[in-house]
């Protein structure tokens, strides 16, 4: 295949070479689980293992790396959403400079402080990250610091497409690639380095569906903003494709696809919970859409890459807590007794006899709906499954309780 782009399989090559001793050489792991699951046999590619937590810092090394000894004094800038945060800060300190990184406000609060630990000044500015990097880009100019941009540079580019070098070496006859797109350095240089080693391997990008920027500009053929909402994918919502990027997507990527808030929070439950992996949610996407249907089970032996595994923890009890909800594992319900003694103990009795534990009861008294007489309720259950919870709602109004679900 030929190219007149600015990124070749030679500079990949070459930022494998660099970066040697300073990654880690990720697992391509499979699920026994999630191969029954779909019906098809998928290989991860786990980033989240990678130093830093994600693949990131393959290519902001691969930048860092070709700095001039000036560029060096002046240090570097950059602006994300976390992960590129991390990758930059870690870089800049094994090259011995320093490095200021801007971050929307609503960056998890693991990331930054993770991003502080590896010695990086943070700047808080901005609702998103586009917001952050217009500002850095300022700053970058006023003083003299180098940007070290999170997707649209070449060598950032050639140390993404890192990631495939390894899968393809590990397992050659991968017949399709399933990979989280965000500004789409990722995919990008793994689309390139893939299909110039196999022209015959597919190629899908997934998004979320809150900011498909990537999406629309396929669809059109020019790179299109998309005005983007909040998504629990943080480290791919990014409103507007790179143009080297965009470029490479275009002449590389077979097709792109894209996922729900929901896809994505179930499939982050079920990394946790099947394969014991902590994953984020731009690193869950490429699992989503296969549980989703959006990637065509047909095309082969998968190779999905799990970007990384920077969640906060307190994102990630909502969603296990939400995932449980949906799956009939745990049930929230409201309802009245009266306000005398046995009657909160008769309740409990009539769900302990059915199996279901109690996680959690809360009284009400104040609400203005109430009688004098009576109480209000509000209890979680730890259940089975949706049977399991439509037996105990049943038995309960048999008892004569006016019983709801609380969403």
């Amino acid at each position: 295949m030929s190219v007149s782009l600015s990124v070749t399989l030679e500079d990949v090559r070459q930022a494998a070479n660099a970066i040697k001793g300073i990654t880690v050489m990720t697992p391509l792991q499979e699920s026994v689980y999630i191969n029954d699951l779909l019906g098809a046999r998928v290989f991860f590619k786990l980033e989240n293992l990678q130093r830093t937590g994600s693949f990131k810092l393959r290519g902001a090394y691969n930048r860092v790396r070709q700095l001039t000894p000036r560029a060096l004094k002046a240090g570097v800038i950059a602006a994300s959403a976390g992960n590129h945060a991390q990758g930059v800060a870690l870089a800049a300190g094994l090259v011995g400079t320093t490095s200021l990184i801007y971050m929307p406000k609503g960056a998890s609060l693991t990331k930054i402080e993770a991003t502080r630990a590896y010695g990086a000044d943070i700047c808080l500015f901005g609702e998103t990250f586009d917001d952050a990097y217009k500002e850095a880009q300022r700053v970058s100019e006023e003083t003299g610091r180098v940007m070290i941009p999170a997707f649209d540079d070449p060598a950032i580019v050639s140390g993404q497409g890192t990631i495939a070098l390894e899968m393809l070496d590990e397992r050659p006859h991968l017949d399709v690639l399933v990979v989280p797109v965000g500004g789409g350095g990722l995919i990008a240089g793994i689309a390139l380095a893939a299909k110039e080693q196999n022209p015959r391997i597919k190629i899908i990008g997934v998004q979320t569906d809150s900011v498909p920027a990537f999406v629309l500009s396929r669809r059109e053929h020019r790179i299109v903003e998309s005005k983007g909402s909040r998504t629990i994918a943080d480290g791919i919502a990014v409103k507007k494709p790179g143009t080297l990027t965009f470029e490479l997507v275009e002449r590389y990527v077979d097709d792109l696809v894209t996922v729900t808030e929901h896809d994505i929070s179930r499939a982050i439950l079920i990394f946790l919970e099947r394969t014991k992996l902590v994953v984020e949610g731009a690193g869950a996407v490429g699992l989503a859409a296969m549980l989703a249907g959006k990637v065509p089970l047909d095309l082969g032996t998968a190779g999905v890459v799990v970007s990384g595994g920077n969640i906060d923890v307190t994102l990630l009890s909502r969603i296990i807590e939400k995932g449980l909800v949906e799956e009939g594992r745990q049930v929230h319900l409201k309802t009245m007794v009266g306000d005398r003694p046995g009657q909160l103990a008769r309740l409990l009795r009539t769900v302990a006899d059915l199996k279901a534990n109690v996680i959690r009861v809360e009284h009400e008294r104040w609400n203005p709906h109430l009688s004098p007489a009576e109480v209000g309720i509000q209890i979680v259950l730890e259940t089975r499954n949706p049977d399991h919870v439509e037996q105990i709602i049943a038995a309960l109004r048999s008892d004569g309780y006016d019983v709801e679900i609380q969403n």
